[in-house]
C-alpha cells in the first residue's frame, strides 16, 4: 500500500499522483506488488503518523480488503512516525528513503557501489534504532536498574557508528583511488562528457549505443549504479570519453548523495555535461529541474551542457513507417523550443546520434 500526503494548497509542479506512481516503479523494482494506493490532503504531515487519525483508521480498514503487508510512504518518516505506524497497522512500514536505499542494494554489482550503499543505509539506520528494541522496555529508574533494551540499543549504537566510521575511511580510499584515475585521465588531455539525467531516461542505453559498452541497460529505475567510462570517436576524428554514472531522483536521500559523492565527483573533471531528458514523460519539466537542484548543490551548475532530448520515436505515430529523417524534421518542426544546445534523439532507434556527435564536437572546440 502506497501512501502520499498532498499540501491543500497544491504547490509545487509534482502531483502526488505522479509521485505516488513513481513510487510504484520503485516498490515495483524493488520487489514489491501494489495493491493500492492511498493520498491525504494535510497542510503538513502530522508530527504523530505523518497523517491523520481518520486516514490511519481508513487505512487500517484497507488492510482488509487489499491483503497488504507492507506500508509505503512517500516522504521521510521520522523515527517517531515509523515507530507509531507500525504500532497501529501491525505491518512493516517503509519510507521513500528506505525504499530507495533498498533498489540500491539490490543494483550495486561493483565493490564501490556496495560500499557506498551500505555507508548510506547505516547512516539511515542508526537514528532509528529505537525502534527496532521498542518491546524492550526499561525495567525502571534508578542505578543498577537499566533493562535489556536500553543496554542492547547502546551496543548496537556503538556497532553501527564503528561501523560507519570503517565504511567512510573505505570510500575515501576510494575516493582517492578515483583522484588519481582523473589525474591520469587529465594528463592524457582527452575531453570527458559526463551523462547525467533522472533515473532511466536512456543514459545506460545511449552510453552502450555511442560505445559498444555493454552496459545493463532496461525499463526500470537505477538499473546503473556504478559508474562507466568508454571512449568514443567523434566525426573529426578526434576521441572523448563517455561517462554514465547514477541516475537522479525527486527526493533522494541526502545519505545516498553523501555516500556516492566519492562517484558524483567524476562530474567535477568532465569537460561538458551531456543532460539526457526522457522527452515521453509526463514530469519531464520537473525531472529536469531535479536534476538541476542536485548540480547546483553538487556546486556543478555552471559546467558547460548540452541537452539530448530522448526516446522521440515513442512520440511518433506506430501506423506509420518513419526515418529517422523523416522523425527528425516531422518533431524539430512541432518543437521551435529546440534550441543550439539541445538535440533530438532516440537512443534505441539511433536517431539524431550523428547531430549530438557533431554537437559535442562543436562544444568542446568553442570550449
Amino acid at each position: 500500500m502506497l501512501v502520499a500526503v498532498a499540501p491543500k494548497t497544491g504547490s509545487g509542479t509534482v502531483t502526488p499522483e505522479n509521485s505516488l506512481s513513481e513510487l510504484a516503479q520503485l516498490a515495483e523494482t524493488a520487489g514489491a506488488i501494489v495493491v493500492g494506493r492511498l493520498i491525504q490532503s494535510l497542510p503538513v504531515p502530522t508530527k504523530a503518523y505523518y497523517i491523520g487519525k481518520g486516514k490511519l483508521a481508513e487505512l487500517l480498514a484497507l488492510r482488509e480488503s487489499t491483503g497488504y503487508d507492507v506500508v509505503i510512504f512517500d516522504d521521510e518518516l521520522s523515527p517517531l512516525q515509523q515507530r507509531n505506524l507500525e504500532d497501529s497497522l501491525k505491518v512493516k512500514v517503509l519510507d521513500r528513503a528506505a525504499l530507495i536505499l533498498d533498489v540500491f542494494a539490490r543494483r550495486a554489482n561493483t565493490r564501490e557501489g556496495q560500499l557506498q550503499v551500505e555507508l548510506a543505509q547505516h547512516q539511515y539506520l542508526l537514528p532509528r534504532l529505537a525502534g527496532q528494541w521498542s518491546h524492550l522496555e526499561r525495567l525502571g529508574g534508578g542505578i543498577g536498574t537499566r533493562g535489556p533494551g536500553e543496554s542492547q540499543l547502546e551496543t548496537d549504537r556503538r556497532l553501527i557508528q564503528r561501523r560507519i566510521h570503517q565504511l567512510k575511511q573505505q570510500t575515501e580510499k576510494v575516493r582517492k583511488q578515483r583522484m588519481l584515475y582523473r589525474q591520469r585521465r587529465r594528463k592524457s588531455g582527452i575531453p570527458i562528457v559526463s551523462l547525467v539525467g533522472y533515473t532511466n531516461t536512456g543514459k545506460s542505453t545511449l552510453l552502450n549505443t555511442l560505445s559498444q559498452a555493454g552496459v545493463a541497460s532496461e525499463d526500470r529505475l537505477f538499473t546503473t549504479l556504478d559508474p562507466t567510462t568508454r571512449r568514443i570517436v567523434l566525426p573529426d576524428k578526434h576521441i572523448v570519453l563517455l561517462s554514465d554514472t547514477v541516475g537522479f531522483i525527486r527526493k533522494l536521500p541526502p545519505t545516498i548523495i553523501s555516500a556516492f559523492r566519492a562517484t558524483l565527483e567524476e562530474l567535477t573533471e568532465a569537460s561538458l555535461l551531456l543532460h539526457v531528458v526522457d522527452l515521453t514523460s509526463a514530469s519531464a519539466a520537473e525531472e529536469c529541474q531535479t536534476v538541476e537542484d542536485i548540480l547546483t548543490d553538487l556546486n556543478l551548475q555552471d559546467k558547460p551542457r548540452l541537452t539530448a532530448l530522448n526516446k522521440i520515436d515513442l512520440l511518433l505515430d506506430s501506423n506509420r513507417s518513419w526515418s529517422e529523417e523523416s522523425a527528425l524534421e516531422y518533431l524539430s518542426d512541432r518543437d521551435e523550443a529546440v534550441r543550439t544546445d539541445t538535440v533530438l534523439i532516440s537512443a534505441t532507434r539511433k536517431w539524431g546520434l550523428s547531430n549530438l556527435l557533431e554537437l559535442i564536437q562543436r562544444t568542446l572546440a568553442s570550449g
